[in-house]
């Protein structure tokens, strides 16, 4: 059935509770680039090297009270072999703790009909809040571009406007590879789609090879935040949002080029392609 746009506002995605602790921050940190550097005294607390210093990577909220691929429900009338996730933010409203149960809960925000054959937009929003105190630790926003799904008759705006980098040099460089296997660590993060694991489904896709998770990148991008902005001080992270804008393949080399006012892009090195464009990160004393 075509996309109804009062139901898909609407639609009740179920919350999820999940607990976590010491061993999945580390997992994810090593995700992420964090521990290349084993002498790095400032990433060891982020893959749970140290026994007295244990802490959450800010872009673990993405894989926090993950709902699931919704989208893939045939009630919601999307074409779901079509979706391309577009933009991504976070904020950290209080640090995540290093370990916790919380409860996640995703709505719609929005949906853009932008017309017969050039597909639509879906906005939504996940808020995470620690179960135990209620205190609101983060919130994940995103942007699905719904390219089999235009033309059902939905308003035409708002559309949201990106962020305009500076005409300027970046002020701050940030380079991290990733691993040939990166995306089969970064799939136990709650995301075993088949397109970033099997070669065929890949092919199938376009694709010479299967290709890196979008939030994986981002998380690439948020350590090189966290590092060069916030010296690895997780307390100062605040909010990052920025557009995907070219597939990474695991092995290339990921270049973020920051600055000073929170303005970043990161780039594959080896192809000189943007790969996560438009970004604005802000510091937590800056919300």
């Amino acid at each position: 059935m075509p996309i109804q746009y009062d139901h898909l506002m609407g639609y009740d995605i179920p919350e999820t509770r999940q607990t976590y602790g010491a061993e999945d921050l580390a997992r994810f940190g090593l995700t992420v680039g964090m521990g290349q550097d084993p002498l790095d005294m400032r990433q060891l607390p982020y893959v749970g090297a140290l026994a007295d210093d244990t802490r959450a990577m800010p872009a673990i909220a993405n894989i926090l009270g993950h709902p699931g691929f919704w989208l893939g429900n045939p009630d919601t009338g999307v074409d779901a072999l079509k979706l391309v996730h577009g933009e991504h933010g976070i904020t950290i409203h209080n640090t995540i703790p290093p370990e916790a149960t919380i409860i996640g809960k995703t709505r719609v925000t929005g949906l853009v009909d932008k017309g017969e054959g050039r597909g639509a937009l879906l906005y939504y929003e996940k808020h995470i809040r620690d179960a135990g105190t209620d205190q609101h630790l983060a919130t994940c926003r995103g942007t699905t571009f719904l390219r089999g799904d235009g033309g059902f008759g939905g308003p035409s705006g708002p559309i949201r406007q990106a962020h305009t980098l500076p005409e300027s040099a970046p002020d701050h460089v940030f380079d991290t590879p990733t691993r040939p296997e990166q995306a089969l660590y970064y799939r136990w993060n709650a995301d075993p789609n088949p397109l970033h694991l099997d070669p065929r489904v890949a092919a199938k896709a376009g694709f010479d090879r299967p290709i890196l998770h979008g939030l994986c990148s981002f998380g690439f991008a948020a350590h090189a935040l966290l590092a060069v902005l916030c010296d690895y001080d997780a307390e100062r992270f605040g909010a990052m949002d920025a557009r995907f804008t070219a597939v990474v393949y695991p092995g290339e080399t990921l270049r973020t080029e920051i600055w000073n006012d929170g303005s970043f892009r990161t780039k594959v090195v080896e192809r000189d392609v943007v790969a996560i464009g438009n970004g604005l990160f802000k510091r937590k004393e800056a919300l």
